[in-house]
């Protein structure tokens, strides 16, 4: 069968975004913008936690290590996406293909468990606070960021194991700009509506678990925050709040893809800009317009910069 997927489909061709000249390029200038932007702000965040001192916290190790895989989620399908903009012909290779598909669930996955620990280490800080040096140890935090990884990789290994497996003989067209596992199944030479249905459900329930968890955590923190002084609850329901714009935006558009029974082409691909382009720009803008210590650590190395400049201009002299 896998001789059968590499003699007869050799490649994909991508539909993209629309049809129109016009809009393509409108979209390549502001795609491109924003990810120029989202790559930046990433690097910076992982930065900026590492070379300052009062953010060798868990919760900012946590973040960084968020803001590391919103880098390479973003990686994945965006620099095809904006070359492909230019294209006429937009084709992606059948180990291009599955390689898309292996690395979107694999990150994506892995930021849905992230997000847990996330929630965790808020749960802690705010509902155990006495002991919080003691729970989130550096080996804890290195451990929930490795149980993360490790559910994106075999969430993605499991799912990308079955797509291999199918015959590919058909129509070679993705209605979309990147690849994904309801679009290609679709193009198998079997009937694969209920391996489609199977192969959503694994990651509409990844997402709803992980969704519903999320939503249990942070309604009891809100509800512990209530009893707390008025100053701790402002810090800690700032926090909060930050977080779960995040996990609204990340997990809002994967479950109405993977999740809703009806398939809208053109709202799929809205959501997938959203998820894969959108939400990695605005995790380290809301992160660090919203917290008072990035903040802090912002003006502390502009500073730092500023003050380096000035040594080195008067050195040159």
């Amino acid at each position: 069968m896998a001789e059968v997927n590499h003699s007869t489909v050799s490649e994909f061709v991508l539909l993209g975004l629309c049809d129109s000249w016009e809009l393509e390029i409108f979209f390549f200038i502001l795609i491109l913008v924003i990810y120029l932007i989202t790559v930046l702000g990433n690097i910076f965040i992982v930065i900026l936690v590492i070379i300052d001192p009062h953010l060798h916290s868990p919760m900012y190790f946590l973040l960084a290590n968020l803001s590391f895989i919103d880098l390479w989620l973003s990686s994945v399908t965006t620099p095809k996406m904006i070359t492909d903009l230019l294209m006429e012909n937009k084709t992606i290779f059948f180990g291009g293909c599955m390689c898309q598909i292996f690395f979107v669930h694999f990150i994506g996955g892995g930021e849905m468990v992230l997000l847990v620990a996330m929630a965790y280490d808020r749960y802690v800080a705010i509902c155990k606070p006495l002991y919080y040096i003691t729970i989130m140890s550096q080996r804890k935090c290195i451990c929930l960021v490795m149980i993360s990884w490790t559910i994106g990789f075999v969430h993605s290994l499991s799912e990308l194991v079955v797509i291999m497996e199918l015959p590919f003989c058909g129509p070679r067209v993705v209605n979309s700009f990147f690849c994904d596992i309801p679009l290609v199944i679709e193009l198998s030479c079997i009937d694969s509506h209920s391996l489609g249905i199977l192969l959503n459900s694994d990651s509409g329930v990844l997402a709803m678990t992980c969704f519903i968890i999320l939503l249990i955590s942070y309604t009891y923190i809100l509800f512990t925050v209530c009893h707390h002084s008025k100053r701790g609850a402002s810090k800690a329901l700032s926090t909060c709040t930050a977080h779960i714009i995040v996990v609204v935006l990340f997990f809002g558009p994967c479950i109405f893809i993977y999740v809703w029974p009806l398939n809208i082409t053109s709202v799929d691909k809205f959501l997938a800009v959203f998820y894969l382009v959108i939400t990695p720009l605005l995790n380290p803008a809301i992160y660090t317009f919203r917290n008072k210590e990035m903040k802090v650590s912002l003006r502390k190395f502009k500073s730092q910069y500023v003050v380096l400049g000035v040594i080195c201009k008067f050195c040159n002299r």
